[in-house]
This record gives C-alpha cells, sequence and structure tokens, in this order.
C-alpha cells in the first residue's frame, strides 16, 4: 500500500476505508496471509500480535506508510480466524494493546482480541433489493418492530433468530425490524449504545455470516431490516478507539468538545477529515455488506449542539458565537447524502428530539437531509394524556390534537421505543391508571389510535402484547403471559390492525400531505373523543375514531365526508381482543344530516376505552 491509496481516506473522500484499513486475507508474491494496516499517526511503534507469533509483537513490526499515519504489515501463513491485537506504543511512552478500529469480528467479553474474518457467505435475497431500489418508503406502509436482539427471547444466536424471529415478526405482519445496536460491545446493559467495535457483528449470537443470514432470511420473508447506529459517542475502554495512539484520535482533545459526561464516553471529532471517513464508511459498511435497508442514528440531538447538556462555560461556541455543532451538521448532510446517492432505496431516520428545522429536508434545499424523523414530541405528549386518570383527560385534550399542527413539517416515525420502558419509567401497561381492565382497553384504543395517525409506527418488543415488567435485557420478554386473555387480545389486535393498515393505501399513502388526513372532532374533549378522516391519492377513505373515556357513547354523531355505506373494518372493543363486544357498528349508514361543515352525518356506537375504524364502500 502507498501513500495515494490512502490520500482519499486523508481528505474525507474515501467511503470504503474498511477495504484498505483493517486485517485482509490476501495472497503477496504467491504467499497466502493476512495484511494488516491501522491508522495512528502519532505512535511510535506499533506490532500486530497473535497466536502466530505466540502474542509477541516484536516479532511482527508494523512499518510506517511515509507521509500517512497508517502502519501496515504483510503476515504469511495468517488465514481467517485468527485473533489479533496491535501493540501501540503510544505518544506517552506507554504500550497498550489495542482492539483493531476496523475489526470485521472480535472476540465476546470480557476477551477483547481482534479476529481475522473473511466471509464466505452466498445472498439470496436479490428479489428483495430489487424491489427495495425501487420503493418509495414515504408512500407506502412501514410498522416497525423494535428488537434487542440478544434478550428478544434470551440465548437464541443469530441462525435460532433468522428461524424465530422472521416467523414471529411474519405472523404479527410488521414490515420491518429496528435492531437495536449490534455493533461489538463489551457491556451487555449499554443495550449496544457504548460501541467498541464498529465494523464488527456482536460475536455473542455469531459470526458475521450468521447475521449476514438473518438479514437474509428477514429479506426473502419481505420483512425489512433496520440498525441502530451510533455515531454520536464512543467509550473510553483503553483498549478500545479512544486515544488511540496515545493521542486524541478519533475524538476532540478538548473535553468541553470531546466528552459527553451524563455518558462517560468520548465524542467524535467531526471536523477531522479522516474520522468522517471512518463513519462514512462505517455506515456504508452495514448497509452494502449485510444490505440493511436504513440506519437509525441515534442521539442526533447530542451531534447538532455543541450546549448539549452542558452548563455555561462547559462548552466552546462555533465560529460565529452560536451553538450550532457545524461539524457535525456538514458531516451528517455528508452521511446522508451519500448514502442515498449510493445505495437505491435506503433509508436514514434520525433520532432528533429537538425542534432543529429541515432534519428530513434535502440536503440541496438546505436540510439535514435524512429520510424520516423520530417524533419525539408526539410520543412525549401521547404518554403524558395516557398517564391522566380518565377524569381529568378532558383538561389536557390538546395534548394529542396537538401533534396535527406540525404533522406534515417533517417525514414522521412515530415512535414506542425501549427508551419508554426503560430506567423507571415502567411498562406502557402500567403507565395507564385504574384498573387491569381499563389499562388493556386503554392500550388496545391507543394502539388502534397510533396506527391510523399520519406517520409510520414503530413499537418496541413486548408492548404487541403488554409486558407488564419494565425492559430488562437480562430476563428477556415474558412470553408467558400472551397465553392469558388479555395479553393474548392485545398481541391479536396488534397482529389485525399491522394486516389491515398494510391493506389501506388511505392509511400511509399521504402520510408527509395535508390532503392524505381530515378532521372529523377534534375539540370533543368533555367525551375524550378524537376523530379523523384518513385519504389516499385515489379517494380511499377510512374513518378513525378513539374514544379515550370508560363511558360507552351510543349514536355518537360524526359528519362524514362521503354518503353511504361505512364498514366497521376494526373496533378494539371485540370480544377477539378480550373486549366487551357489546357496541360493535357492523355497518354504518349516513343520513343526509348536516354535521361540522360536511353534508352527511352518521350515527355511531363508541364502546368504552376504544378505537373504531370504518372505511367508506362503494
Amino acid at each position: 500500500m502507498t501513500g495515494w491509496d490512502l490520500e482519499g481516506f486523508h481528505t474525507g473522500g474515501d467511503t470504503e476505508v474498511w477495504r484498505r484499513l483493517g486485517a485482509r486475507v490476501t495472497t503477496v508474491d504467491g504467499v497466502a496471509g493476512t495484511s494488516f494496516t491501522v491508522w495512528a499517526p502519532n505512535a511510535r511503534e506499533v506490532h500486530v500480535k497473535g497466536n502466530f507469533n505466540d502474542w509477541d509483537g516484536s516479532r511482527t513490526p508494523m512499518k510506517l506508510i511515509p507521509g500517512t499515519g497508517v502502519w501496515g504489515v504483510f503476515a504469511p501463513g495468517v488465514a481467517s480466524g485468527e485473533v489479533y491485537k496491535f501493540a501501540v506504543h503510544c505518544a506517552d511512552g506507554v504500550w497498550r494493546d489495542k482492539a483493531d478500529p476496523m475489526a470485521a469480528f472480535a472476540e465476546s467479553a470480557p476477551a477483547t482480541g481482534s479476529i481475522v474474518y473473511e466471509s464466505t457467505y452466498d445472498w439470496g435475497d436479490d428479489e428483495w433489493l430489487e424491489q427495495r431500489a425501487a420503493a418509495r418508503p414515504h408512500a407506502e406502509p412501514m410498522s416497525i418492530y423494535e428488537v434487542h436482539l440478544g434478550s428478544w427471547r434470551p440465548g437464541l444466536t443469530y441462525l435460532e433468530l433468522a428461524d424465530q424471529l422472521t416467523e414471529y415478526v411474519t405472523w404479527q405482519g410488521y414490515t420491518h425490524v429496528e435492531f437495536m445496536p449490534v455493533a461489538e460491545h463489551p457491556y451487555v446493559p449499554s443495550w449496544g449504545y457504548q460501541v467498541t467495535g464498529y465494523f464488527a457483528p456482536q460475536s455473542r449470537l455469531g459470526t458475521p455470516d450468521e447475521f449476514r443470514h438473518l438479514v437474509d432470511r428477514l429479506h426473502r420473508a419481505g420483512i425489512g431490516v433496520i440498525l441502530d447506529w451510533v455515531p454520536g459517542h464512543f467509550p473510553k475502554d483503553e483498549w478500545a478507539l479512544g486515544r488511540f495512539d496515545g493521542t486524541a484520535l478519533y475524538e476532540h482533545a478538548d473535553p468541553r468538545q470531546g466528552e459527553h459526561r451524563d455518558w462517560g464516553t468520548y465524542i467524535f471529532n467531526y471536523g477531522r477529515n479522516e474520522v468522517k471517513s471512518f463513519l462514512v464508511s462505517n455506515a456504508l459498511y452495514w448497509v452494502s455488506e449485510f444490505h440493511i435497508d436504513g440506519l437509525r442514528v441515534d442521539a442526533v440531538a447530542s451531534m447538532l449542539y455543541l450546549d448539549y447538556s452542558r452548563q455555561p462555560g462547559q462548552w466552546v461556541p462555533n465560529q460565529y458565537g452560536g451553538n450550532e455543532n457545524l461539524e457535525a451538521i456538514d458531516f451528517l448532510r455528508y452521511v446522508n447524502s451519500h448514502l442515498y446517492r449510493r445505495v437505491p432505496g435506503v433509508m436514514m431516520i434520525a433520532e432528533e428530539s429537538t425542534s432543529w428545522p429541515g432534519v428530513t429536508r434535502p440536503v440541496s434545499e438546505g436540510g439535514l437531509g435524512f429520510g424520516f424523523k423520530w417524533n419525539m414530541g408526539w410520543m412525549n405528549d401521547s404518554l403524558s394524556y395516557l398517564q391522566v386518570p380518565p377524569i381529568y383527560r378532558q383538561y389536557h385534550h390538546n395534548e394529542l390534537t396537538f401533534a396535527m399542527v406540525y404533522a406534515f413539517s417533517e417525514n414522521f416515525i412515530l415512535p414506542i421505543s425501549h427508551d419508554e420502558v426503560v430506567h423507571g419509567k415502567g411498562s406502557m401497561l402500567a403507565k395507564v391508571p385504574e384498573d387491569r381492565w381499563r389499562q388493556f382497553a386503554t392500550l388496545r384504543a391507543f394502539s388502534g389510535y397510533m396506527w391510523s395517525h399520519p406517520g409510520k409506527q414503530l413499537t418496541f418488543m413486548g408492548n404487541e402484547f403488554g409486558q407488564a415488567s419494565e425492559f430488562n435485557e437480562i430476563s428477556g420478554l415474558e412470553w408467558w403471559t400472551s397465553n392469558e386473555p388479555d395479553h393474548r387480545g392485545l398481541q391479536l389486535l396488534t397482529k389485525d390492525l399491522n394486516d389491515t393498515y398494510r391493506g389501506l393505501p388511505a392509511m400511509w399513502q399521504l402520510d408527509n400531505e395535508p390532503a392524505g388526513f381530515r378532521w372529523l372532532e377534534a375539540d370533543d374533549a368533555s367525551h375524550n373523543v378524537f376523530a379523523y378522516e384518513r385519504h389516499s391519492a385515489d379517494g380511499q377513505r377510512v374513518a378513525c375514531i378513539t374514544n379515550f373515556s370508560p363511558e360507552p357513547w351510543r349514536g355518537y354523531r360524526l359528519g362524514l365526508s362521503e354518503p353511504g355505506r361505512w364498514r366497521e373494518i376494526i373496533n378494539t372493543d371485540d370480544r377477539r381482543y378480550a373486549g366487551t363486544g357489546e357496541h360493535l357498528n357492523h355497518v354504518v349508514h349516513t343520513e343526509e344530516t348536516p354535521w361540522h361543515g360536511a353534508a352527511q352525518s352518521a350515527a355511531v356506537d363508541l364502546p368504552p376505552l376504544s378505537c373504531v375504524w370504518l372505511l367508506r364502500e362503494d
């Protein structure tokens, strides 16, 4: 390798840096072995060590490639499967054993070695990739099941998950799964958000090719795969990325810029070209090498603001004196535009919790260039409303209607994620006041409301059947409860909502356009009722009415947009879902009675704590 090979890495333009750095099985002058390269510009010496040299790095010293800061060596006879580490004589004079930043595979904790790995996987998802390339995600159904792979059913490997998770998600009717981070991380309770191996799927569950098999199986079943990606921070483990050559290489040296005190982690130096090459390459790596369909970018707000979770004096303003992280903004625009250009059909999704403008606006129009944004405002307002006893909900009515004020300002995903059922927040079931029947009825009503609201929906594993305890990554889900009538009813409702939703263009085709939504009743706080219609481009209409009161409302009048027959297609109070089954509508016919600006109206029975969907039929 020469300095010319690394020019793109140093200018920030190399977005496939895994092909040049790390451990690559190759043949040199007819001799099979592995080429090792690592960026450590301030190191005094670098060795590679492993079983192949009895862990004596002095037997395999690496040479500095002139003008690059990259050290390299070819080790004859080293094959796929060999464990190795870099011994770095750091700038401060201390020798430290370091994991390879570009490792494709790693030992499981507490071991910290990197593993030479060469994929031999033969993909079978060509049809899926072809369809994905022609997809229009904003105008298609998207119902996402968020999964922590290590605790969905504890003990399962990637190969076992390929069978069991694919079967379950297919039965439930979700269009996508979203994996919490799978990049290598030694600390299980971090759930993957403390990454030590950015290019290596976690080895506790299997090999990289076995992870490929999991993605492949999901694709062949028609299920997309979204992956949590964590470019916002990384841990301080001495054997990993931090202070790699004894200096702040990947991170800022100034703790006011380079550390998240709340999380005890380092912050990437987004203005350094080599760091941009590393991170953009990492995003492309997961999408290209593992056929991932979308990346959900974690903690975007912490990247955008220099004063994120900092007091005055604890942060450094930008060159204009503001709190915007201009280098991070540039990086996000770069990674988004690059992936959308390189990979047809890919999705970039922001977990962004502020009102930063233009998160999903194209870069060419001054936006950040994401395809979707998590709607944290909707989530916070919805959960706040649910936790209010029904008798007081009339005073909080606007918490649910407010989301429609800004619903079309971004391309939104509605998230009820793992963050809402951890750290003492309790499960979704535990958030709802009153007795057990009302708790489950409220969750059923909320599910109907969520699936009908503009925006794609995401729910965390266990929410689909009303997990009673908050998420615990060690014990996993309480699957045994899904056989109990209340839990089973919610699980069956989730399946029916997914199946019904996917078959109705009115529920997703115009998600990001005002033409896809029409209020029927936004102001009836005294009855805790919310009613609206969803429309498709070709005129399909579905009326969605949610009653968050424990009282039934018989003959509730609604002004509907079209006269004729409206058939009930979802009623969350159905006995199939452990409801009462006493207030089903079956079919509703309009009358020539003007109501709320409509020329015709209908009287609808609303069960207590329920959601009803009515489909307009010719």
